[in-house]
């Protein structure tokens, strides 16, 4: 479960040339799976090439994505939606866009969060709850868009 003692600690892992991966933490090889689930349960991570030290995180994140979607999950970025991020790489917009995406996606979290917690308190409306999120949704959206007058 996600913590404030993890949002200042992530677990590291080391990928090899042989594309093995390995838990410092545990000192034992793990799958993509494995880090997968260790997602699921809130920890934070972090992937390293074992020999350059280099950032791997990205793109060992992006390959759980692709093979969730290939196991038959309905994926989340369409066509549509990934060809229009392509078009925003090298943009002068590319930083405030990524900024914008992650802001909204942890609003949503958020929400759906606080939704599921309300939605199991028995005496809780939940078309009231509906509408708050969607306020809320408003709200971001304007002022992410620098509309004061809401």
């Amino acid at each position: 479960m996600f913590t404030a003692q993890n949002l200042f600690q992530m677990r590291a892992f080391k990928k090899y040339p042989n594309r093995r991966l390995y838990d410092i933490e545990e000192s034992r090889y793990v799958t993509v799976e494995d880090i997968r689930g260790i997602i699921l349960n809130g920890e934070l991570i972090s992937v390293v090439d074992s020999k350059t030290e280099k950032d791997l995180t990205r793109s060992v994140l992006m390959q759980i994505i692709s093979e969730q979607e290939g196991e038959g999950h309905e994926p989340i970025l369409t066509n549509r939606v990934l060809e229009q991020l392509i078009k925003f790489y090298g943009d002068a917009m590319q930083n405030v866009f990524g900024r914008y995406i992650e802001q909204s996606i942890m609003t949503f979290l958020e929400q759906h969060d606080h939704y599921r917690r309300n939605v199991r308190d028995l005496g809780t409306d939940s078309l009231a709850l509906m509408r708050t999120a969607m306020e809320q949704n408003l709200e971001f959206w304007n002022r992410m868009r620098g509309d004061d007058r809401y």
